[in-house]
């Protein structure tokens, strides 16, 4: 087969529209589309800047500190993960193009213009840990496929490894790609038995950086992501099955089926095709079997789409390539308008929906902050009931808002830093979406009040506490946070704890009895 200059031209030119297009789609959407709640929590990591946060690994807090330093406008502080997608949607192209024959480089285009029209490739615009987490992925993975078509690949595999260490100081998804680069070298390319050694070497330094900051604040990851978000893990169905159409709808359906049905090219060898299955197959079957008992994050499975975009990429020949990428277009308009409605329509749409008071609080949030501030009381210190409007709130009033109250399992950065003792005797007004209940906060204040104020037609609520009383909130609220959120087993080691240590609980403290 001879290569056809002009399909290859056509391709790349395809490319390089959906490269262009999906940049200025993402410029737009990094412009104009409020400043969600985790971008705001992990905003204050940046503001903040520490070695240890709460729930995940430091990375993005760190890039974050980098952009805040230069500005604080939401399109600054996306740059980054705006150019994620793209840089990946290179990496396709680069490693089909070095698998595939010469005459065949038209898919080697075709595949990372499919990439990008993907509706979350272009969607991936918002500042999250999963932004170093899936570009650190994506260039472990280009490194891991150098190495294995490669005749030592010693090399590579140490750079492999180093990057697969940055991916997992942005989050500890990172360790499965890990597993599966063990599970392939190990199962199907055991002449490279020592692969998974030299990979494990490059990445040792961040896996035992993780380790001695966890054992120094209180394990905090670990029993985030390993204890407390899991006690409700039971045997689900429902779960398993949300999964698999979830994995459906990210791969593309009409990509996993003509993929499957098709042949890579001969000159592709059979040791290629079986190291691109392994690294996309072996980390959905895993969370396959955890879908089985928990809920999966869409998120969690964007990190191995790459991988699968190259696998299917190779099998499939252009002429289905150019109808998958009509497709994928398709699928991806109808999510263009709903982001843009939800971005920019007039209030007016959602006045009469159920969706209206938390679209109000996303898009109105600088006029929420003012309600809030409205005859604030003289010394008084604005919280609220929850992490996710604590950190929104906190991203436009420019100072820390705090939680009030046990929170949830989750984004629980008030223990690492906050301390409730500079607040007894002092005024809080807590802000609350809904109408609050007076009765949970009598305990904790003198004297306890509740009003409602409305921005653009939506109501919301505040509590204004006179006089915090600190020796009830300890007995009651942090000594049962200590034992939900705390209660680390005996077999870690605990060379600090910064809750547990400030309010003095002594079973999560250091030489705990």
């Amino acid at each position: 087969m001879k290569a056809d200059p002009t399909s290859i031209a056509a391709a790349r030119g395809l490319f390089w529209l959906a490269f262009a297009l999906t940049l200025v789609i993402k410029l737009v959407l990094a412009w104009v589309f409020p400043f969600s709640g985790d971008e705001a929590f992990f905003f204050q990591w940046g503001v903040h800047l520490a070695w240890h946060y709460s729930d995940h690994p430091p990375l993005v807090g760190w890039l974050l500190a980098l952009l805040h330093s230069i500005s604080d406008a939401p399109i600054v502080l996306r740059s980054v993960t705006l150019l994620v997608t793209s840089t990946i949607a290179l990496l396709v192209v680069d490693l089909l193009s070095r698998l595939l024959p010469p005459e065949r480089e038209a898919q080697a285009w075709l595949a990372g213009a499919i990439y990008l029209a993907m509706p979350w490739s272009w969607m991936f615009v918002l500042v999250t840990t999963d932004t170093p987490l899936i570009l650190f992925m994506a260039l472990s993975f280009w490194a891991y496929v150098r190495a294995d078509t490669s005749e030592r690949g010693t090399g590579w595999y140490l750079l492999c490894g180093a990057l697969l260490g940055a991916a997992f100081f942005g989050k500890y998804f990172a360790a499965l790609l890990g597993f599966a680069y063990a599970a392939h070298a190990w199962g199907w390319r055991r002449e490279r038995w020592q692969a998974p050694l030299l990979i494990f070497a490059t990445a040792l330094p961040a896996i035992l950086g993780n380790l001695y900051l966890n054992a120094t604040h209180g394990w905090s990851h670990v029993m985030f992501n390993v204890f407390n978000r899991n006690e409700t893990a039971a045997w689900s169905f429902k779960t398993f099955a949300t999964y698999v159409g979830m994995a459906l709808y990210l791969l593309t359906p009409w990509w996993v089926w003509r993929a499957a049905r098709s042949r890579p090219p001969a000159e592709v060898s059979a040791s290629t095709r079986l190291t691109l299955a392994v690294l996309w197959l072996f980390p959905l079957l895993v969370f396959a079997l955890i879908a089985t008992r928990r809920t999966i994050g869409l998120h969690w499975v964007l990190g191995f789409v790459p991988v699968f975009v190259v696998w299917a990429g190779l099998r499939t020949d252009v002429r289905p390539l150019r109808r998958l990428l009509v497709y994928t277009t398709a699928l991806s308009l109808p999510h263009l308008v709903g982001v843009l409605m939800l971005a920019i329509a007039p209030m007016s749409w959602w006045a009469h929906t159920r969706l209206h008071e938390r679209v109000v609080f996303l898009r109105e949030n600088a006029a929420v902050v003012a309600g809030l501030r409205d005859s604030l009381p003289e010394g008084a210190t604005l919280m609220a009931q929850a992490y996710n409007p604590a950190a929104m709130l906190a991203f436009r009033a420019g100072t820390y808002i705090p939680v009030f109250g046990p929170g949830r399992h989750h984004a629980r950065q008030d223990d690492q830093i906050i301390d409730f003792r500079t607040y007894d005797g002092r005024p809080i007004r807590i802000f609350h979406y809904d109408e609050p209940d007076l009765a949970a906060y009598a305990p904790f204040f003198e004297h306890v009040s509740k009003h409602p104020f409305e921005v653009d037609g939506a109501q919301f609520w505040l509590v204004d506490g006179e006089g915090f009383k600190y020796a009830p909130y300890r007995e009651q609220v942090l000594a049962a946070i200590a034992r939900d959120f705390h209660a680390i087993p005996r077999w870690l080691p605990i060379l600090g704890n910064p809750f547990c240590e400030r309010y003095g609980f002594a079973a999560c403290s250091p030489g705990r009895p």
